[in-house]
């Protein structure tokens, strides 16, 4: 199955007010929280990753969800199951990593167990929405500006490289220790007083923009060449390739110039029956996307 297709059916046998986003919001709480896993061998190899990148990796995926929600990094749990293999200075390396990711959060615990023969990383982290306007992708408006920050495409562009035995590093650094834009979260979540929608790039430009537009019922046009990119970076990867972790927003066009190194990538339309448009193509059902698989082996 698909991931999109699990989600929807994970929905429709437990569906509550908490889905649809990926932070949930517990507003009694004060709270949002998200979960990630990354498994050996279908998110990482041991022989293309550090033990450090692993634990920066394992922690900036799940951090970058709650700057996607708005809220504040605050607290993170992490989960391992560990074979034999590895050793005191591999477990030294990982936190070591794993503490260079937190963006002001605290690892506060999480679990320990074995494994055969792969690492597996579960991590949980939870969110302040304390002064903060927390955002949704339900709540794109048609005439909003869409805007994000940083480059895409160059995450799974690094992947390429490690599949095919490359040396560019800045690639690789981009796949391995993602940059994470917390700055552009925290001005967003601050400044905008209406709703707004936010996202990160975890499935690709692409997906989340689409994502966007379905939950909103709008459309989303997009003008490619202003998407931020690196100039060796096929059109493939910026619009599909996953794992940049950057953020895209759909906000009110009076706060664009607020928020620093914004960049316009397009606006919030009426739904006319195709959810996405870029470079003149149109995106009627999310089939259509080649969206990041989450699922597959790594070769």
């Amino acid at each position: 199955m698909k991931e999109i297709d699990i989600i929807n059916t994970i929905t429709k046998e437990i569906g509550n007010k908490y889905l649809g986003d990926d932070c949930a919001f517990l507003k009694d709480l004060g709270i949002v929280v998200s979960q990630d896993s990354l498994v050996e061998n279908i998110h990482f190899k041991r022989n293309w990753c550090s033990a450090y990148q692993l634990g920066y990796k394992s922690i900036a995926v799940s951090i970058s969800d709650i700057l996607a929600s708005g809220a504040e990094p605050k607290y993170v749990t992490i989960a391992l199951s560990l074979p034999n293999d590895i050793n005191e200075n591999y477990i030294k390396d990982f936190y070591s990593g794993a503490k260079s990711a937190l963006y002001g959060a605290e690892i506060v615990g999480g679990d320990i167990t074995g494994s055969k023969t792969d690492i597996m990383v579960s991590v949980t982290a939870i969110g302040s929405i304390k002064g903060k306007n927390i955002s949704s992708r339900s709540l794109a408006k048609e005439g909003y500006a869409v805007i994000t920050k940083g480059n895409h495409g160059s995450s799974s562009s690094g992947l390429l490289e490690l599949q095919k035995g490359g040396n560019n590093l800045e690639l690789i650094k981009a796949h391995l220790e993602p940059k994470l834009e917390y700055d552009f979260s925290k001005q967003i979540s601050t400044i905008v007083e209406e709703d707004y929608a936010m996202m990160d790039t975890s499935d690709g430009l692409a997906d989340a923009l689409y994502k966007i537009a379905e939950a909103s019922n709008v459309k989303i046009m997009v003008d490619y060449t202003k998407v931020p990119h690196l100039d060796n970076i096929e059109k493939e990867q910026v619009l599909f390739g996953g794992e940049d972790y950057k953020l895209v927003a759909a906000i009110p066009n009076k706060y664009v110039s607020k928020i620093d190194g914004a960049v316009v990538i397009g606006r919030v339309e009426a739904f006319d029956g195709a959810r996405l448009e870029i470079a003149g193509k149109e995106y009627s059902s999310y089939d259509e996307l080649n969206v990041y698989n989450h699922f597959g082996e790594l070769s």
